[in-house]
């Protein structure tokens, strides 16, 4: 009588699995200490810019006005020559204006998207997450910051096709580039703490529109500080869209530009819009 065969060997937990499979079986390290806030800002900056991918008309619609202003604002303005911009021509003098305009309509609105998320119950599952306020503050800022970007390569097309004599320096682009962030970053959370304290969309929209106009025509976008009465350079001086358009103009153009100032101006008002949005959010959920 044959031999029953012999049952099989436990497999010992111990057992060194191929290194695919052990790949597969060994959870990655979780992010300690101060990688922890980068990484979840990159990721809600990723949910973010993820709507795009399903939805590109805002960036397409969002294109018409500032073309427009370029097209017949700075055309019309360059022609009778009302405006003193010390020899440059008013087409290039507008442009950089124009860019900071755009960036700054699309980021004064970025409230409405989190009243919406408060509305869909979006913003309470967030807020149960390990996720610091701050950090999804950050991420959505720097998301409005990116569609801006975007918004501004099509403004520096549209310009270059009119004929504005623009550097290409790559260095001067990339702190272009830093400028249209940081200022998109300040309006986005600017708009996202008006909506802690209004609430509703409604009102979100009134105020929105109410202070989008004469934030960009209490600025250096359109016309230089020193044409203007006194009480709207005081205006300016304490307007952080004033501080990008410099940067913006003394980058692209090579006018003289207090690019410290500037740039210092535009990380201190980010922070502090993002602190400001920070300790809102929780009033904005309940």
């Amino acid at each position: 009588m044959s031999e029953a065969p012999a049952a099989p060997r436990p497999v010992s937990a111990d057992t060194v699995h191929p290194a695919g499979l052990d790949l597969l079986l060994t959870p990655p390290r979780a992010r300690t200490g101060w990688q922890v806030l980068p990484a979840r800002v990159g990721a809600m900056c990723a949910v973010e810019l993820q709507k795009l991918r399903h939805d590109r008309t805002e960036l397409y619609t969002r294109a018409v006005q500032p073309a427009l202003w370029l097209l017949i604002f700075g055309e019309t303005f360059t022609r009778i020559r009302a405006i003193p911009t010390g020899g440059i021509p008013y087409l290039d003098y507008l442009a950089p204006g124009i860019i900071a305009q755009s960036a700054m309509f699309i980021a004064i609105f970025y409230g409405i998207m989190i009243i919406w998320e408060r509305d869909a119950g979006i913003l309470t599952k967030l807020l149960v997450t390990p996720t610091p306020r701050s950090a999804l503050i950050t991420g959505k800022a720097f998301a409005a910051g990116v569609k801006a970007l975007i918004q501004a390569v099509v403004v520096v097309v549209i310009a270059a096709l009119l004929g504005v004599a623009m550097t290409w320096n790559p260095l001067r682009l990339l702190g272009v580039a830093v400028a249209v962030v940081l200022g998109s970053a300040f309006f986005s959370c600017l708009s996202m703490t008006i909506a802690g304290i209004v609430l509703t969309r409604d009102r979100l929209m009134g105020i929105g529109q109410a202070i989008t106009m004469p934030l960009f025509f209490g600025s250096n976008a359109l016309y230089p500080v020193a044409v203007m009465p006194g009480w709207l350079q005081t205006i300016s001086k304490i307007n952080p869209l004033s501080y990008q358009v410099d940067a913006l103009r003394g980058l692209l153009l090579g006018t003289h530009a207090h690019l410290a100032l500037d740039y210092g101006v535009l990380v201190l008002a980010a922070a502090l819009g993002i602190l400001s949005a920070s300790s809102l959010l929780g009033r904005l959920a309940r």
